[in-house]
């Protein structure tokens, strides 16, 4: 595995996308039994993802996988608007890892980011190609010609020929390398409402998630992971477990966690019932780790002595130290959050069947890819085959947040597979998913600002400190340099408050707990105690915090956009009743801007979050509804990472195990939203994370403009 692994060339490697995509699996919206079958048909490719067939079939793929944020409509959408065709009378399916599609990367809020131009490319290239095989057939000029609706017009006698009828003759031209593509203005369907694909599936029933594989011949496994993660097994009594019905094997067997494998213990059995049930039966001591020394509150203590120091600088402007010096007002603060689990609401589970010379894979996986980043190349490196003996077939995720672009589940089928000599469907529970991870880096902020005695901002420091993800893929020594995944969201480039003297730097603190990117990553961490800190010195200089950043903001016109649109929409100025206050805060990550006023009110001795208005500038827009409904998602996701408890962990013990003392936030607690997408010409920018990050410290700004009490700590206590 590469060594030296950055963000850019983890993207890069796992999620850009080339020229050409490739032809998935047909899941026939009545038949789960189908989901092995291949289809096998008679149609052209005018592209790798574009398929028609004589009969004027058309079928488009979708390289990114769906796990909950629309992908699966938003993709092929952006292949339509320039083809031509409605979305609603085509066929989708998805792609299957296999390298001629490139990379097929769900992560990073990226997949409409990396797709916008080359998914266009490829439909308006199509769209060419078909209009030049009808010009030749009228021996016509191509400019006499036009596309609509899956046929090619003739503009002189409005004679027109389908796509089906012109495709044998347009497969054997030219693909133009850089075809028109069309002007914002002439969009039909791209920026407009448009129906998502998958909802009908997905309402009634018929949608393949990971919980419904099922394939001939499989059998079922439960795993037995040890508490503290890292731990070896011991000794094993399957005594009582084999005399569970259905139960077939026991099995120990290892889990990647990166450059790690700690010891498992699987439950082979013809149901998943029958599986769990024997593992509730089974008496597995475990050799003692060096993980169970390890304590949530000891590590933070140690975070918050490394922050009383400088940590190694990711970026300066000015002389901190100096303007320090001579501030007026010299202003320190500490804000901490906990570690996460993603809790999505199906948990890890998938099929595997190793063959003798090939493998195949049916998940609910971010990635299919054969590289060393995705599903394919890990089992392949697993289990000793090539990664082009590696078939993947892609289902829907039931919510991923990062956590299924880990594939330790898959490999543990995988090898369970290749000793079982049969296909092996492998499903984690709600227990397993909290406790083992890997979990949202815990991480500690702390800052320094200075205000002159006209009430201006001189100096900023921020420190962050914490584990680092790239640290733990093998791609950081040691914590001798910055990770700069950690320090994200709240450089200049993404916080560009015009203070003269700024420092942003890093500590790495690294704890015995395997870490993962969740939902937005370090944006949410970061942003928390960046966005609260500017709102204390926007209080220490005794000005409006909106009006602050605002005026902070001038060199930034998107930023200030964004804020004077949310002053408007919020009604911010207008006076609240007593009892009510309001809070804002605003971030880019993942190259959107969000900003957030969040709404909360005294009921007794309690606090409610009564509303939250959002403005959000993502560039041109594939689907408003969708950007809509992510943007709602990322604050009930923020709201609930804000209020509820975090992971805490006792001798290397997550003592969260489901949602009883992991909650989340429920119908009733969640507030009203309005959600308001700024109109530009600008390129795309990521929809699936960015609304998270300004939530905590929107809330938590509220909550101060409410009760006087700055909270610097999740989870919030929403209480007076």
């Amino acid at each position: 595995m590469e060594k030296n692994i950055n963000r850019r060339n983890f993207l890069k490697l796992s999620g850009a996308t080339s020229a050409v995509l490739a032809l998935g699996i047909y899941f026939p919206a009545n038949s789960k039994e189908a989901l092995i079958e291949n289809l096998t048909t008679k149609s052209l490719e005018l592209s790798p993802f574009i398929i028609i067939d004589t009969a004027g079939k058309i079928t488009l793929i979708n390289p990114r996988p769906d796990m909950g944020q629309g992908t699966f409509h938003s993709i092929p959408l952006l292949i339509a608007e320039e083809l031509e065709v409605d979305i609603n009378k085509i066929e989708i399916k998805p792609s299957d890892g296999t390298p001629k599609y490139g990379g097929q990367l769900s992560g990073g809020s990226g997949s409409v980011r990396a797709s916008w131009l080359p998914m266009r490319k490829a439909g308006a290239s199509a769209k060419e190609m078909l209009i030049k095989a009808a010009a030749n057939r009228w021996q016509v000029s191509e400019n006499e010609c036009y596309a609509q609706d899956g046929k090619v017009f003739n503009k002189k006698n409005n004679t027109s020929l389908s796509y089906g009828e012109l495709v044998e003759e347009a497969a054997k031209l030219e693909v133009p390398k850089e075809p028109k593509l069309k002007e914002k203005k002439d969009f039909r369907y791209l920026g407009k409402k448009t129906k998502r694909v998958d909802i009908p599936s997905k309402v009634d029933g018929s949608a393949i998630f990971g919980m419904d594989l099922k394939i001939p011949n499989m059998v079922y496994a439960v795993i037995e992971h040890c508490p503290a993660i890292w731990g070896k097994v011991a000794s094993i009594d399957d005594s009582e477990t084999r005399k569970v019905a259905g139960v077939k094997d026991v099995i120990k067997i290892t889990r990647p966690v990166f450059m790690k494998q700690p010891e498992c213990v699987a439950v082979i059995a013809n149901s998943t019932y029958a599986a769990m049930q024997g593992r509730k039966a089974l008496k597995v001591t475990w050799e003692s780790a060096e993980a169970e020394k390890f304590n949530s509150a000891d590590y933070f203590k140690k975070m918050r002595e490394l922050a009383k120091t400088e940590g190694n600088p990711h970026e300066t402007e000015g002389d901190v130290k100096t303007a320090l010096a001579k501030a007026n007002k010299v202003i320190t603060a500490e804000y901490e959050t906990p570690f996460a689990s993603h809790a999505p609401m199906e948990t890890e589970a998938c099929v595997v069947h190793v063959k003798e010379d090939s493998c195949e894979i049916w998940a609910p996986i971010q990635s299919p890819d054969t590289s060393a980043f995705g599903v394919g190349g890990q089992v392949a490196m697993a289990v000793g085959m090539k990664p082009e003996q590696v078939k993947v077939n892609v289902v829907f995720m039931g919510g991923a947040f990062g956590r299924k672009a880990f594939y330790d589940f898959v490999v543990q089928a995988a090898l369970l597979s290749k000793q079982l000599k049969a296909p092996v469907k492998v499903v984690w529970t709600r227990e397993d998913d909290i406790t083992q991870g890997p979990f949202r880096p815990a991480m500690l902020n702390a800052f320094k600002g200075g205000i002159d005695k006209n009430g201006n901002v001189i100096a900023f420091q921020h420190t962050i400190i914490g584990g680092s993800i790239q640290s733990q893929w093998g791609g950081m020594a040691n914590g001798k340099k910055v990770d700069e995944w950690a320090v994200e969201a709240v450089d200049k480039e993404n916080s560009p408050y015009e203070i003269p003297n700024f420092r942003l730097d890093y500590h790495h603190a690294e704890p015995s707990v395997p870490l993962l990117w969740w939902r937005s990553v370090y944006s949410s961490t970061n942003g928390f105690g960046h966005e609260s800190f500017i709102d204390e010195l926007a209080h220490a200089a005794k000005k409006d915090p909106m009006d602050f950043r605002i005026g902070l903001l001038e060199k930034a016109p998107r930023f200030k956009k964004v804020l004077e649109t949310l002053k408007e929409k919020s009604k911010w100025t207008e006076k609240l009743p007593k009892g009510k206050a309001r809070g804002v805060a605003i971030i880019r990550s993942f190259g959107t801007i969000c900003a957030h006023v969040v709404t909360v009110a005294q009921k007794g001795k309690e606090i409610v979050v009564e509303k939250v208005v959002t403005v959000i500038d993502c560039g041109m827009t594939v689907s408003p509804d969708n950007v809509k409904a992510q943007t709602e998602g990322n604050i009930v996701m923020g709201l609930t990472a804000a209020v509820k408890d975090g992971i805490t962990f006792v001798n290397g013990k997550a003592q969260q195990s489901n949602f009883h003392n992991y909650q989340m936030i429920r119908i009733q607690e969640t507030p009203k939203m309005e959600i308001h997408i700024m109109e530009n010409d600008e390129q795309p920018s990521g929809v699936g994370e960015p609304g998270l990050p300004p939530l905590a410290p929107a809330l938590a700004n509220a909550i101060f403009a409410l009760t006087g009490k700055r909270i610097r700590t999740l989870p919030l206590k929403l209480e007076v």
